[in-house]
């Protein structure tokens, strides 16, 4: 018998809106409120980004030194990570995953978050809300310990998601023959993982997803805010 893996993006997928953005002013405000001042030069690296000077991985990097710091203490910035945790859980998470991610536990597959947030944070929303597993972005430490932004390996978005998430199935041991993959996402840059899985699910998607999504005859849920798809 096979395997049942239910693999989930986080980002408006699972939650009603990013995390991205929300996480680096919520550690600015506990850890260095003055670097507020620096939002208009993160305004100026978005433009960079969008006229394509950036990659979406260095526009991270760059974003994460300038409002959160070179480098930060573990010790210092996991009660920032636990308290922004907290906050997505109470207010951030559509009932309709919830509900969808129960249904899966009850079905036996084994959930796996895979998602381009950072692991910092990503990993304690994860095991909150029950999943076995999380597969995202990660990142170093300098010679001092102290996590820093350079991003650990490829950021975990688009085709490097799927790349990691097959990966994370060797390291498990897990034949892709012996494991079936139920996999959703909101967004069309997860069209490679959608292809990967066995099945392919996309969850309030934006409209290049749902277009996607009707020529591949994929199955389209919305989780509305009572829970129904």
């Amino acid at each position: 018998m096979k395997v049942g893996l239910a693999i989930y993006d986080m980002d408006k997928t699972i939650t009603r809106r990013a995390t991205y953005t929300p996480f680096l002013l919520h550690a600015t405000r506990r850890l260095a409120p003055w670097r507020l001042l620096l939002l208009p030069v993160a305004g100026l690296l978005t433009l960079a980004y969008a006229l394509r000077l950036l990659d979406r991985a260095r526009l991270k990097e760059l974003n994460y030194t300038l409002l959160v710091g070179r480098g930060v203490d573990p010790a210092r910035l996991k009660p920032v990570v636990e308290s922004f945790a907290a906050a997505q859980l109470a207010a951030n998470v559509l009932p309709g995953a919830r509900a969808a991610i129960a249904a899966d536990r009850r079905a036996g597959r084994r959930l796996v978050l895979a998602t381009a947030s950072y692991e910092l944070y990503a990993a304690a929303i994860g095991r909150a809300l029950g999943f076995d597993d999380v597969i995202a972005t990660r990142t170093l430490t300098d010679a001092h310990g102290r996590i820093v932004a350079r991003i650990d390996g490829a950021n975990c978005y688009g085709d490097a998601k799927r790349d990691m998430v097959e990966a994370w199935l060797e390291r498990e041991g897990l034949a892709r023959d012996s494991v079936h993959i139920r996999f959703y996402s909101d967004h069309h840059s997860d069209a490679p993982m959608h292809r990967l899985a066995d099945e392919a699910v996309a969850a309030n998607p934006n409209a290049p997803l749902a277009r996607l999504a009707a020529a591949e005859g994929w199955e389209v849920v919305r989780w509305h805010e009572d829970g129904a798809s």
